[in-house]
């Protein structure tokens, strides 16, 4: 194979190619029970990234750790994200812990990117919550937390930038106990100075690396919370009757509670000084579970028909999904691949399968394509494989039909998994080419920037004609920009059109005159018709009443068309006209010079000379927009959407700490609701929309 063909290094400098080439070949997984993927999730800035760089640091992948100042580190190659200094994609780095293969899979913090860390949690069995012991814990973390929890998805809380001089370990972790539960509780406590963590099982306080007060305080709490979630009945009444539990009984049971998701430990680390980075592997290896222990996600024939959850087994039925897609100038359409059943092998035939995304531009698909090249992903380099089982993470390139989302099977079994749960992009962008040459250069360039990301919706606004790119704000619409850009697409953002509508406020009338000879077959029409306003929603009805046959039945139709291609024109700024009934009261022909096209031309004309004389009213959309907040932003909320123009039409609770809050709202105040709703309720907030009608646009 090539070096073009292998990309054993990453894109980027001098430097960083050195940096991330100095790890040796890639290493397949052979047993799923040898396997774990762990997403790290938290806020933007928390220090997931460079806490992955210590960890491949740690297990000699990489030989230094890189610099996000630098734009070098393993996880963030994107030109955004090294732009942006933050991740805008979710990356896998994997590390070897002993005969364990630990999927490193860093995820966005930015709320932006949430589809990115949503295909990072589908991957992953087990989430790292990534929480600074500088900075409190933001809204939409601990709405994550919850999220997790609803699947009972295992995790484990890792207090970053232990070596800050502002870090308050044990504040840190009553601010984690406030946010996420009783259940998380830490394993270590920072020594005195920083020099290292003593266990909180195991170890001993001398009073100088940690008091012995404290540390007896927390081991009490520790087992307590470890009896709590034990099977073992009698653990409790043995404890409390002052019996020296075994350790080792202790460890398993934290383990099993670990694994089942009920049990959350807490490890403070530094990934500058390395403190608490060994304890970190060593927890990603014994207590987080194994493929194997988690359940996979449900699959059904391409009819739509419901099987049998299919087993974490590399000897069965292939069952992978495509978490991620990317475009790389070489290897063209390169594809993240989570195996949840079965073994991916090169140079074998494949069916790849995509349903439920036609709204938002992605058709459903079906096609049968064949796996040249396999590879483990190490962030942006991929490194050659031949296989990758169930379980496992792995890249194919030069998949031409992939998306994201998709399912990729055994070409005579084909299957669908069901898909994730992705959001909705709310906030939307109106682009277009800087010339004729870049509207082409766009419309080629944009499918692919699509593909790869299902957060996006593209729109061709049939009543504006605009092209609209739907993003989750502006962080994200940033990036597909920067994207379409980078494909050597000139382009440049205009503002949203909100596509109003016309109608006739009073009764009207008008004359279509439509005359002229100019030699042989003349045009002669002459039509006289009434418009009256319908009530909203009704649409558009046409009669006549034409006396003595002045105008035939077949030229009636014709001004009837003749009217309706006008109404969608526009008779006053340009927008379709609706909710009107137009009579035809009558008319003139000419045994010769009369046609369909004349006659509906006099239509037009006369729908024209009535709204000259009438009185025309603009209306706009409204949608129905359901507003998921906190109890806390409830009264702000409600009195924003009143400065909106909205009308709020009911409150109900949504869950505990939670309301849901519905309103009718113009279109014209939601194009930037997305950034500030999430303003005003500290990125706690969501919402839903759906058309509901056009009324009248205040003057």
């Amino acid at each position: 194979m090539s070096a073009k063909g292998t990309r054993e290094t990453a894109k980027g400098s001098g430097t960083t190619e050195a940096r991330r080439g100095d790890n040796g070949v890639a290493f397949a997984a052979a047993d799923p029970a040898a396997i774990r993927n762990v997403a790290l999730v938290g806020h933007s800035g928390a220090g997931k990234t460079i806490l992955v760089e210590a960890l491949l640091a740690a297990t000699g992948a990489i030989s230094r750790m890189g610099s996000i100042s630098e734009g070098n580190t393993v996880s963030d190659s994107d030109p955004s994200a090294i732009h942006q200094q933050r991740s805008v994609t979710m990356s896998v780095a994997p590390i070897l812990v002993g005969d364990v293969k630990v999927n490193l899979i860093d995820t966005p913090g930015y709320t932006d990117f949430t589809g990115e860390l949503r295909a990072g949690l589908r991957a992953a069995d087990a989430a790292l919550f990534v929480v600074s012991a500088v900075d409190s814990i933001d809204g939409a973390t601990i709405a994550l937390w919850k999220e997790c929890g609803k699947v009972r998805m295992p995790r484990a809380v890792v207090l970053s930038k232990l070596d800050h001089p502002r870090a308050d370990f044990s504040a840190a972790v009553e601010r984690c106990r406030e946010a996420f539960g009783e259940s998380v509780l830490p394993l270590y406590l920072p020594a005195a100075g920083n020099a290292g963590l003593v266990g909180v099982l195991h170890g001993s306080g001398d009073g100088d690396r940690v008091p012995v007060a404290d540390l007896e305080e927390a081991r009490g709490t520790l087992i307590e919370g470890i009896i709590a979630e034990s099977e073992d009945e009698t653990l409790m009444d043995r404890y409390l009757g002052g019996e020296e539990l075994p350790l080792a009984d202790l460890i398993k049971d934290l383990e099993t509670a670990v694994a089942r998701g009920t049990f959350f430990p807490v490890l403070p680390t530094s990934a500058e000084s390395g403190v608490g980075l060994p304890e970190l592997l060593a927890l990603l290896t014994d207590a987080l579970p194994s493929p194997l222990e988690r359940t996979n996600p449900a699959v059904m024939t391409l009819g739509g028909t419901s099987l049998k959850p299919l087993n974490c087994d590399p000897a069965g039925l292939l069952a992978a999904e495509v978490v991620r897609t990317t475009v790389d100038p070489f290897l063209g359409r390169v594809c993240l691949v989570r195996v949840f059943s079965g073994t991916l092998r090169e140079d074998t035939s494949v069916h790849v399968g995509g349903r439920g995304l036609a709204d938002r531009g992605h058709e459903d698909h079906d096609a049968d394509e064949r796996i040249t090249h396999l590879y483990a992903p190490v962030g942006s380099s991929l490194k050659a494989v031949p296989q990758c089982i169930a379980g496992d993470i792995c890249a194919i390139s030069k998949l031409a039909s992939a998306e994201t989302g998709d399912t990729v099977s055994d070409r005579e079994a084909p299957l669908l998994i069901e898909t994730w749960n992705m959001p909705e992009p709310l906030m939307p962008i109106a682009i277009e080419g800087a010339s004729r040459s870049d509207e082409d250069a766009l419309a080629k360039s944009i499918g692919k920037v699509a593909a790869a990301d299902p957060t996006l919706r593209l729109e061709r606004n049939q009543d504006t004609h605009q092209l609209i790119l739907w993003c989750m704000g502006e962080a994200h619409a940033e990036v597909v920009l920067d994207r379409l850009r980078g494909q050597g697409v000139k382009l440049q953002t205009v503002d949203v059109i909100t596509p109003l509508r016309e109608t006739f406020a009073s009764k009207s009338a008008g004359h279509g005159r439509h005359v002229k000879q100019s030699g042989g077959h003349g045009q002669f029409a002459i039509c006289d018709i009434e418009v009256e306003p319908l009530a909203r929603g009704e649409g558009f009805a046409f009669s006549d009443k034409i006396v003595g046959g002045a105008i035939p039945g077949t030229f009636v139709a014709s001004v009837e068309k003749g009217v309706r291609a006008q109404m969608l024109k526009g008779v006053s700024e340009g927008f379709p006209v609706v909710d009107i009934k137009v009579t035809l009261v009558g008319g003139k022909t000419h045994s010769v010079d009369s046609s369909d096209a004349a006659f509906q031309a006099a239509g037009a004309l006369a729908l024209r000379e009535a709204a000259a004389a009438a009185r025309i009213q603009l209306l706009e959309p409204v949608s129905s927009v359901v507003i998921s907040v906190p109890d806390d932003y409830v009264g702000a909320v409600m009195s924003d959407l009143s400065g909106r123009r909205g009308r709020v039409t009911g409150t109900t609770a949504a869950d505990a700490e939670g309301t849901e809050i519905t309103a009718e709202v113009p279109d014209q105040e939601l194009v930037r609701y997305a950034i500030e709703l999430r303003a005003l309720t500290a990125g706690t907030g969501r919402f839903r929309r759906s058309y509901l009608r056009h009324e009248p646009l205040p003057k």
